[in-house]
């Protein structure tokens, strides 16, 4: 079974950056399309963005465009998101998903 593992999360000012890490045990990473989700206190679960197998093709959320960044290291059997001009509103428990396997999550609060 595909276990995945969050990483990079913490506490930022407002326009300040973070990057994310969504590492995999046992299997590799490559066989998948990587989503990041994130989800609020109060609100759903949303989609943030996604990366194909080979990393050609990614797409996003219109509220992270030009801010975020997500790649994928298939080497190192990890997909990151980079977080840029990070905002209040970004502030969420930051999930990766593979194939409907999900990770603990990671908090990331943006906050002066």
């Amino acid at each position: 079974q595909l276990q995945l593992v969050e990483s990079g999360g913490g506490l930022v000012q407002p326009g300040g950056s973070l990057r994310l890490s969504c590492a995999a045990s046992a299997l590799t990473l490559d066989y998948y399309i990587i989503s990041w989700f994130r989800q609020a206190p109060g609100k759903e679960r949303e989609g943030v963005s996604c990366i194909s197998r080979d990393g050609g093709t990614t797409n996003y959320a219109d509220s992270v465009k030009g801010r975020f960044t997500i790649y994928r290291d298939n080497a190192e059997n990890t997909v990151y998101l980079q977080m840029n001009s990070l905002k209040p509103e970004d502030t969420a428990v930051y999930y990766c998903n593979a194939a409907g396997n999900w990770g603990q999550g990671t908090q990331v609060t943006v906050s002066s």
